[in-house]
């Protein structure tokens, strides 16, 4: 399993728009079939250069799944989020490997 990471400082002036618009987006990337499914997360910390920061977190089933998504669907993607927010937002990307899960058991 593998989780796509993307780590997004939107401006404030933008935010609201923006927190509408990528609840959109994350359905539009689901769509494509290459994930099972999203999370999206404020970051809970307060950033010097200012405006709120989110992570979304895909799943994709396997490497080959997410390289998939990025040959056939993210270019186009992202190009809508670009010419919305370009100057107003801050993205980065990071791919995470599963490697264990675990859940808590109490007595």
């Amino acid at each position: 399993m593998i989780i796509y990471n993307v780590t997004v400082n939107i401006e404030d002036s933008v935010h609201e728009d923006w927190l509408v618009w990528i609840k959109v987006h994350i359905q539009k990337v689901l769509a494509t079939g290459k994930f099972s499914e999203a999370k999206l997360s404020r970051v809970l910390v307060e950033e010097e250069m200012g405006g709120v920061t989110y992570s979304i977190q895909y799943r994709a089933k396997s490497r080959e799944d997410l390289e998939a998504y990025y040959n056939n669907h993210a270019d186009k993607l992202r190009q809508d989020g670009l010419m919305r927010f370009a100057d107003k937002m801050l993205a980065f990307r990071t791919e995470l490997e599963i490697i264990d899960e675990y859940t808590a058991t109490f007595n």
